[in-house]
């Protein structure tokens, strides 16, 4: 079994699709610290060429859990939309794309960060034919352990007898291997490089929201963009 783990992001780019694609279960790090300035409650969409940030607001609350950090205004999912609207009304693929995006964030739970970005990606995830086992990290047993640790337990929850866990390459710089194998687990990177697509701008404005995708050139596209299988 393939396995992939990262935070609840906000309408994540390309990349973070790649993984789910290639995954047959994804774990939700709800229960890790919010850090302010991340791409847990922010993400950037093409305006007029340009790439500008869409941001949920939360309470200024910080060292919590992403599971535990609440909105400061249960109105942004209407102003978001109506800032993609106007961002991306001239697109080629609006029509195709906005009755999808128009019903998941009309639908978002308010709860809490974690609860509304999982539903947001499980449900854009959902929309492109993408469908492996999505699990939140805080319902799986880990025993305190932190870092790879804390990884690999999760690893053992999900698929006890083996398998692969798939990482973005951020963490090449500080995960070992080592202990991935020792406990009986193959470390794998995605490798997922960026490709281009028509954007009705030049130059080219890489790591937006998988939104941008969607909006420009359609599902089937972007589901080859990712790599789906």
């Amino acid at each position: 079994m393939i396995v992939a783990i990262h935070q609840p992001n906000y309408a994540p780019w390309l990349g973070y699709f790649h993984k789910i694609a290639q995954s047959e279960a994804f774990v939700f790090l709800d229960d890790a610290q919010y850090s302010r300035g991340s791409y847990t409650n922010r993400v950037r969409i093409g305006r007029s060429g340009n790439a500008v940030w869409l941001t949920q607001p939360i309470k200024r609350e910080f060292g919590g859990a992403i599971s535990e950090t609440k909105f400061s205004d249960d109105d942004w999912p209407g102003k978001h939309l109506d800032a993609l609207k106007g961002a991306y009304r001239g697109a080629l693929a609006f029509r195709e794309a906005w009755p999808v995006v128009q019903t998941i964030w009309q639908q978002v739970p308010r709860e809490s960060l974690a609860a509304a970005n999982r539903y947001i990606v499980e449900a854009l995830a959902a929309s492109m034919g993408l469908r492996p086992q999505f699990l939140n990290a805080s319902t799986l047993p880990t025993d305190g352990a932190t870092g790879d640790e804390r990884l690999a337990r999760i690893m053992r929850a999900v698929t006890p007898d083996g398998g692969i866990y798939l990482s973005g390459e951020g963490g090449s710089g500080y995960q070992s291997p080592d202990t991935f194998s020792n406990a009986g687990y193959e470390l794998r990177y995605a490798g997922y490089q960026h490709p281009e697509y028509s954007q009705g701008n030049e130059p080219f404005v890489a790591g937006l929201s998988v939104l941008d995708a969607l909006f420009n050139v359609g599902t089937d596209a972007t589901r080859r963009l990712i790599g789906a299988r």
